[in-house]
């Protein structure tokens, strides 16, 4: 099997990825990076609502609203990077005295499958906030559409499913014995 290749000085992680799926790696990456951004702004908030409620008997109107929306995206973020750098739950356990083609045919499948989780949650996401946005559904503090946080979750996991079928075809060129040709 192709050893593959090191991501951020990290251990081999799979089959090498084309001109695509390197671009698709990077806007994994820098999508999980402003998820991350989003985890760090709504830390600072919180610190600043907490000590401002105890020390200035002040806080952030609808921080606990806007914790809600803002996990919501940033969760959503991290989800195309970790698939991409195999950074998912898999237990080897049953696998490892299995020959590298079933492995990846294993592989193959379970992208598949994260593929299409991650066109099914895109849509029903995408069809919940459209419902949200059509009844106009606010916060209840702040008075923010709620269906704008919903909506920013969409291109996430329309990035995972694209990972996830990317995913699929490398493995399913392993399986088949069609890997370096």
């Amino acid at each position: 099997m192709n050893k593959g290749e090191v991501i951020g000085g990290q251990q081999p992680v799979g089959p090498k990825l084309g001109p695509g799926g390197r671009l698709l790696l990077l806007v994994s990456k820098y999508v999980a990076i402003a998820g991350g951004l989003v985890f760090v702004a709504m830390v600072v908030m919180e610190i600043v609502s907490i000590v401002g409620r105890k020390v200035f008997s002040w806080t952030v109107p609808g921080d606990v609203e806007l914790l809600q929306m803002g996990a919501a995206f940033a969760s959503a973020a991290f989800f195309a990077y970790c698939h991409m750098v195999r950074g998912d739950v898999k237990v080897d356990f049953f696998t490892h005295n299995l020959g590298t083609r079933k492995v990846a045919a294993l592989d193959a499948l379970g992208s598949l499958l994260v593929g299409l989780f991650g066109a099914l949650i895109a849509w029903r996401t995408a069809a919940g906030a459209l419902g949200i946005k059509e009844v106009g559904e606010t916060s209840a503090i702040l008075g923010f559409p709620v269906w704008i946080a919903q909506a920013l979750m969409v291109p996430s996991f329309a990035l995972l499913a694209i990972a996830g079928f990317y995913l699929f075809a490398k493995y399913v060129r392993i399986a088949s014995g069609r890997a370096g040709r």
